[in-house]
């Protein structure tokens, strides 16, 4: 199961797997995207099948949640890559800030919720397309940045809350068969989706030029579905692992974050 799977790297995730003979569920917002992964697995070994979701909704993840589970008993691997951009700070209609429900919310969401079917297959892995290790401080009295919001500072501050989510995954269910990795790709060309004021849209189509293709990123993501490492928890940039015994991933910060979120969302009904 793959989220933002109809654009850059998850898009390029979901056709290698297909194109190997596996079953993708591909997660997105787009529906004539999805329509088009769906039809380039026409005739491959494998198939893909398409899902439409706003996963920056609790409630919506919660509902796919219930969907994948009753479809799917059995699941090999998550892959968690969707994301958007926002220069301007923007609320869903539940009340939470964009980054902090999509990039975050929805993966954890996804991971807890998921856990039972995975449970069930072989050697389980959650691979969690982020970016860890990154040294951003975290608001803790303004998670949602109400008072000091710009773009940057709220992606780098959800993969921190990331972060944490994959330490307390790792605290809570370490002793079952599912491992979970936090995935740091390196500069790519992603399908860099979102909204931006001109600066940031100037430096994005930099990034674009620089930037290594999403098809290099796919062989480590595999590597890491087919064979995923023996610890709980993991980090990587690329294929050089990160200690996640550092003050960044501190099982403290890990609990404070886990009671907070829990209380978040114990407001939002299904």
């Amino acid at each position: 199961m793959i989220t933002g799977a109809t654009d850059g790297i998850g898009a390029a995730v979901a056709r290698a797997l297909f194109s190997r003979g596996d079953h993708v569920v591909a997660l997105g917002t787009n529906a004539a995207k999805g329509e088009a992964l769906v039809g380039a697995a026409d005739g491959a070994p494998g198939t893909v099948e398409f899902v439409r979701a706003d996963l920056s909704l609790v409630s919506t993840t919660r509902q796919v949640v219930e969907r994948i589970l009753d479809a799917h008993p059995r699941i090999d691997g998550l892959v968690l890559c969707a994301r958007y951009f926002r220069t301007t700070r923007r609320e869903t209609a539940e009340g939470f800030e964009d980054n902090f429900a999509l990039f975050y919310l929805s993966r954890l969401l996804l991971g807890y919720g998921l856990r039972p079917a995975l449970e069930r297959a072989e050697r389980p892995v959650i691979v969690n397309v982020a970016g860890p290790g990154h040294d951003t401080p975290i608001p803790w009295d303004d998670l949602q940045l109400t008072r000091s919001y710009d773009g940057v500072t709220a992606m780098f501050r959800s993969g921190r809350l990331v972060d944490l989510h994959g330490v307390a995954f790792a605290q809570r269910h370490g002793d079952g068969p599912v491992r979970y990795v936090l995935f740091h790709p390196g500069t790519t060309s992603t399908g860099f989706v979102g909204e931006f004021d001109p600066a940031t849209a100037r430096f994005v189509e930099q990034q674009k030029a620089s930037a290594k293709p999403a098809t290099a990123v796919v062989p480590p993501i595999l590597g890491l579905l087919d064979d995923p490492p023996a610890a709980p928890l993991t980090a990587f940039t690329a294929d050089q692992e990160i200690d996640v015994r550092s003050a960044l991933f501190s099982p403290r910060d890990a609990d404070r974050l886990a009671t907070l979120t829990d209380d978040l969302l114990a407001r939002v009904g299904d």
